[in-house]
């Protein structure tokens, strides 16, 4: 038995390695192969529709040949040819119903799709369709609430079941929402809690609205009436009603300490679901308020799932797994006392997949293979397997089948064994169904690589040449150059898995012709490409520092080399900046001329060479000088250096000396001693160190086994001197190595190996011959020995037969013929990486708004990924919109979260659609597999402008508007707003007019306007989350012929002009007149002057006319009760012309005889010359007569 068990053991191990690589058919790029079907989209498990709209139940399929749909309604046939009001998309599964006719609720029930073909048959879930419902609140007479103030109080909202449950708030007569606080909330069943009531509480308009998010509809319950008395208001209020006896005692509510309204008793109990939302709430009432806390008794709050609600009334956990169980206690407080309650939480769990759903398999003849259906849950889900949606024990035998609880085993398939499998996970939570076809094909290989693709590269990069193939079974991939006969391999090649040729360091000799032969024992294929290695482009002579004086001119050489086939660009910048747009900057094909050098050319100039496979630059500094007067100090490069001298001869030192040459009016600022290594770098110097000007000695520090030939250099404020004559050979004796490499890394190319590299040592830095290295390594995480290799002068080494993804230590230690170098320093590395084998779970979206959403994962455990973990890509895409008007349509999107994230944002997307969604993590391999598939719908969001805005139909007094609606409706349009106002010539806005109107308007005739007036009008859509942005639109109403015409001639005619000039000058003359006359006259006595008003209408001033005397001067400019006022401005008398103003008397106002106050009869007071002023402003000037003959015209 146990041998038995070994064998089935070992079985398995070799049919999970053949699934590892099993094949994916191409059906994008390969016309005609078989494939079974797969379900491609489907509509969600519990189905709510609109009943105002089409039912339309999605079912689409992909397969070779292109599958049949059929339906199952409540577990029987469903006949979409007997009833006229069901249809099926044409090469779709999809069903549309029409409910003009019929009502919604008769088309409820249980739905199911099957997609087949000859090569087997694949099944949806079950689609339980139910209709939306959003009852009307029972009509009820609400009592008011009449409390004392100070105890707590239930407003109940009890609102109707709906389908889906509604939304609850509490608003006002206003629609503004009731303000909530620590003392007053809202409970998770929408009753409005008061810990304890205050005066201000009282109001007639606690209203509960339920909102059915489905069907977009509110519904209000009647309002509530609250009034919160205290203890003598009762007692006044109520007596009458009880015998003039008090209502309440005569003491006060006093303080108290908590205790819960809900939930009752010290402990309760709630399950919830995994991956769902837990929420628990206490409420508790007191005086003062009680605070409210919460604690895990076993345990701590998952920080990054947990939020507190209502002012910590509510606890709230999303996203709940396993160990999130526990009891919870939540604490009520306040300064008299708590109260405690404990909430046991136990959590269950629908079917969820642990390593994904069951894969597709494609096999050979002749091949083996696994499907896994690989699932978990509370309780314990069971496992059902059925074939092209026939149970497997109801299926047909098939000896190369074994099914073993959540796994098929096949062994050496056939042709013609293709079907479908179907996957059954269930527990009492719910179900997971899944399909996973397995094809057997038997295909000859092709290459689907292009053929005669020409490959570029630059010498000494990497080349990859391309050879993607499909074949059943899968194709052997080997590599030819030319007419050579033998494969390609070794060190300078390397074979990946995908077929594809890489070269690591490409050289001239690798141009050429290469052939990518794939083959199986069903046949051979051939495709040809192309290498060519192009030379690198290089700048051969770079340009140079430079020194000029203000006002002259400069030139920058840059002189290119590159390969002849490629075509180079070459760009100047300035401080890495682009050239000022100056005609004093010249650019020729190999240089840069700067004329008339100001300061501001000072800076660095690049010079960049551009070609389509690689890129060069070099830089030089410009120091732009003042001027200096004539005759000019000549600045010259100092002369080179002479008379170089070798003493103190050591081992790893000597002194050189030499003599400086003429400065050249620039003091020599330093020196550069460069060297030549004649023995590995012939003909090559180097920088070996720099002294100060001042010097001209230097102790040089030297390495051994090097052939040393000094030569110095001289800098001055022009530039570098010529160098020097070289000095005589100097040797030095070698040495075992100073210095181990640099660089050391570790890092593999294939999943099964670790490639050591390293930065070799210089021939300078060898100090000696025979150089190689010591390479060692050995895991970091196993207490094993080193395992040591010599390499020759390379600059790696390949460990195969790695395990996958292990941290090693590694040491790279130079050697020569005269010892080894100081013990290396351990570096760190890894073994190769392989794509990671699991998917994010715990994967969950929430909906920020109508554009935004945010998905949450579980991040991969680490050794899942098998790599280094480069971040999760979150793949989505916009399945459609939920407007009927609007196309099915897909765009997929990609979003990238690099690093160890768990969560991200989706932005722009549209509102009011259906989205799709999974998310892979990826290392430096690729891509794991993706999480299930799931959908969310964002949010109805405002409409776009309306698509266009016409004018028509414009008559006297009406116009016409028509509309197209919004092109993004962004949700279900709820009607238009249109406003509009005129304008005239000034381009001044009048009074705003506004219409609204109704969704399924498209057009409104506005009749009552202004003839010959321009209007402005304004238009938008709305939906329920408001008013989108308006389209504007200008007409003018058609003028009235004969106006028109009357008012052009009248204003064209001479006579009219004659006539305004007539009339202002006649009121000119009128106005002398007047002027005349007020200052004619003599001074009578006062007392004459009362004596001879003996008008019977003249009556003295009141004391309300704010008036010191009896009389006032002011009578002399306002009319007199019952007389009227001539057009001069002056009341007129029966008798006389005279006025108070004939007798005025210049100087201040003194007293007479009688008492009579005759400064109130000064004709020159301030107050008379602000009534002239006033009398003045009413005359009818040339001015006003004009103004006033131009607006009646």
């Amino acid at each position: 038995m146990m041998e038995r068990r070994r064998m089935d053991a070992a079985l398995l191990v070799l049919f999970l390695g053949h699934l590892a690589g099993a094949l994916e058919v191409p059906l994008d790029l390969l016309e005609g192969l078989p494939q079974p079907p797969t379900i491609t989209h489907q509509s969600l498990k519990d189905y709510i529709i609109d009943p105002r709209e089409n039912i339309i139940i999605h079912c689409e399929a992909k397969g070779k040949p292109h599958p049949s749909f059929s339906w199952t309604r409540n577990g029987t046939h469903f006949d979409i040819d007997q009833d006229p009001n069901v249809n099926m998309k044409p090469h779709s599964g999809t069903l549309v119903i029409d409910i003009s006719r019929e009502k919604a609720e008769n088309y409820e029930g249980v739905y199911q799709c099957t997609a087949r073909n000859k090569h087997g048959a694949a099944v949806s879930n079950n689609i339980v369709v139910r209709q939306s419902r959003s009852p009307l609140w029972s009509k009820e007479k609400i009592k008011p609430f009449v409390v004392q103030e100070g105890v707590s109080l239930v407003l109940p909202c009890r609102p109707p079941a709906g389908l889906p449950p509604p939304i609850i708030f509490w608003m006002d007569n206003y629609f503004q929402r009731l303000p909530q606080s620590g003392r007053v909330s809202q409970s998770l069943n929408g009753d409005l809690y008061f810990s304890n009531v205050l005066r201000e509480d009282s109001r007639n308009d606690y209203i509960c609205y339920a909102r059915f998010p489905h069907t977009q509809t509110i519904q209000q319950k009647q309002p509530i009436t609250v009034k919160v008395l205290n203890l003598d208001a009762i007692n006044d209020t109520m007596a009458a009603f009880y015998n003039d006896t008090d209502l309440f005692s005569e003491d006060p509510v006093d303080e108290r300490k908590p205790s819960f309204l809900i939930p009752s008793g010290p402990s309760s109990s709630k399950m919830v679901l995994r991956g769902q939302v837990l929420e628990m709430e206490c409420i508790a009432e007191g005086l003062p308020t009680p605070n409210i806390s919460w604690t895990k008794v076993s345990g701590d709050f998952p920080a990054k799932r947990t939020s507190f609600l209502h002012y910590q009334k509510t606890l709230r956990i999303v996203d709940v797994s396993e160990s999130d169980a526990g009891d919870y206690r939540c604490t009520a407080k306040n300064r008299l006392g708590s109260v405690h309650h404990t909430i046991r939480v136990t959590v269950k769990a629908a079917p969820y997949w642990i390593s994904g759903s069951p894969r597709n398999l494609v096999l050979a003849p002749g091949e083996n293979g696994v499907l896994t259906c690989r699932a978990s849950g509370t309780p314990k889900p069971s496992i059902t397997w059925a074939m092209n949606g026939i149970p497997i024990e109801n299926s047909p035998k098939d000896l190369s089948r074994k099914v073993e609880d959540d796994t098929i085993i096949f062994t050496d398939v056939q042709t013609g064994s293709s079907a479908v499998y179907q996957c059954n996970v269930s527990n009492e939570y719910g179900y997971l169904l899944s399909n996973a076809f397995v094809n057997v094909l038997s295909e000859p290989p092709r290459v689907l690589t292009p053929a005669n693709v020409v490959y570029k590269v630059i010498k000494n990069h990497r080349a990859l040449m391309d050879c993607a193939s499909f074949g059943s079974p899968i194709p052997k991939i080997t590599w030819f150059k030319d007419s050579r006969p033998g494969t390609l391999g070794g060190e300078a090649y390397n074979m990946h898995d995908n077929g594809t040729l890489e070269i690591n360091i490409a050289q001239a000799r690798n141009s050429g012709k290469y052939t990518c032969v794939a083959r199986n024992i069903l046949g051979i294929y051939e495709n040809h490409v192309y290498l060519e290695v192009k030379e690198p482009t290089r700048i051969l002579k770079q340009p140079e520092y430079k020194v000029v004086q203000r006002g002259r001119s400069v030139v920058f050489e840059c002189k290119v080399k590159h390969d002849p086939s490629l075509i180079p660009t070459m760009n100047w910048l300035k401080d890495d900046g682009e050239l000022p747009d100056d005609e004093r900057l010249i650019i020729d094909p190999e240089s840069l001329t700067i004329t008339d050098v100001t300061e501001n050319d000072a800076g660095v100039y690049t010079c960049v060479v551009n070609t389509t496979l690689d890129h060069d630059s070099a830089s030089a500094e410009l120091t732009v000088i003042e001027a200096t007067p004539t005759p000019a100090v000549v600045y010259e490069r100092p002369d080179p250096p002479t008379d170089l001298e070798l003493t103190d001869q050591k081992k790893r030192s000597v002194q050189l000396t030499w003599t400086p040459g003429d400065e050249h009016n620039s003091p020599i600022q330093k020196f550069l001693i460069q060297y030549e290594d004649s023995l590995h770098h012939r003909g090559h110097w180097h920088n070996l160190t720099e002294v100060p000007g001042t010097k001209t000695t230097a102790h040089l520090k030297l390495s051994p086994y090097v052939h040393y030939t000094f030569r110095v250099l001289a800098l001055n404020a022009v530039g570098f001197s010529r160098p020097s004559f070289p000095s005589r050979v100097f040797k030095t004796d070698p040495a075992a190595p100073d210095e181990n490499p640099t660089g050391v890394q570790g890092h593999g190319t294939e999943h099964d190996n670790l490639v050591i590299s390293w930065k070799p040592l210089s021939g300078l830095q060898s100090n000696g011959p025979g150089l190689h290295y010591r390479v060692m390594w050995r895991q970091k995480t196993i207490d094993s020995e080193w395992t040591t290799v010599t390499v020759a002068n390379n600059s790696k080494f390949v460990v195969s037969g790695t395990p996958t993804f292990v941290p090693y230590e590694l040491k790279v230690q130079a050697v020569n013929d005269h010892g080894a170098g100081p013990e290396p320093a351990i570096s760190h590395g890894y073994s190769g990486e392989d794509l990671p084998v699991a998917a994010p779970e715990n994967v969950q979206v929430f909906v920020l708004n109508s554009t935004l959403a945010e998905v949450h994962w579980d991040p991969v455990p680490h050794k899942l990924i098998r790599g280094y973990l480069k971040g999760y890509k979150v793949y989505y895409w916009r399945e459609r919109s939920l407007h009927k008007h609007n196309p099915h349509h897909v765009e997929k999107q990609i979003l990238t979260f690099s690093g160890n994230h768990s969560h991200g944002m989706l932005p722009g997307l549209h509102a009011f659609s259906l989205y799709s969604f999974n998310v892979k993590v990826y290392n430096g391999k690729g891509e794991g597999p993706p999480s299930p598939t799931q959908q969310f719908e964002t949010p109805e969001g405002v409409p776009a402008a309306p698509s266009s805005l016409v004018i028509t139909n414009p008559n006297l007094d009406s116009l016409t508007l028509e509309w197209s609606p919004p092109h993004d409706r962004n949700g279900l349009i709820t009607g238009y707003t249109l406003k509009y106002q005129p304008v005239n010539n000034s381009n001044e806005l009048g009074q705003v007019e506004e219409l609204a109107l109704p969704a399924n308007a498209t057009s409104v005739t506005l009749p009552n306007l202004k003839y010959s007036t321009r209007y402005k009008f304004y238009l938008n859509a709305k939906t329920v989350r408001g008013a989108g942005p308006a389209i504007s639109q200008e007409a003018v109403t058609i003028m009235d012929e004969a106006v028109a015409s009357r008012q052009v001639d009248i204003a064209t005619q001479g006579w009219f002009i004659g006539l305004m000039c007539a009339i202002a000058l006649l009121i000119l003359i009128l106005l002398i007149i007047c002027f005349i006359q007020r200052n004619k006259g003599g001074k009578y006595p006062v007392k004459e002057k009362e004596d001879a008003h003996t008008d019977p209408e003249f009556q003295p001033m009141k004391d309300d006319d704010c008036t010191f005397g009896e009389y006032s001067d002011n009578e002399d400019h306002k009319p007199l009760k019952g007389s009227r006022t001539p057009s001069n401005g002056t009341v007129k008398r029966d008798d006389s012309d005279d006025s108070l103003v004939d007798y005025g008397e210049g100087g201040d106002g003194q007293f007479n005889e009688d008492g009579s106050f005759i400064g109130q009869y000064s004709g020159k007071s301030a107050s008379r010359d602000t009534a002239e002023g006033h009398e003045s402003s009413e005359a009818p000037s040339p001015i006003n007569a004009m103004n006033s003959l131009n607006s009646f015209v």
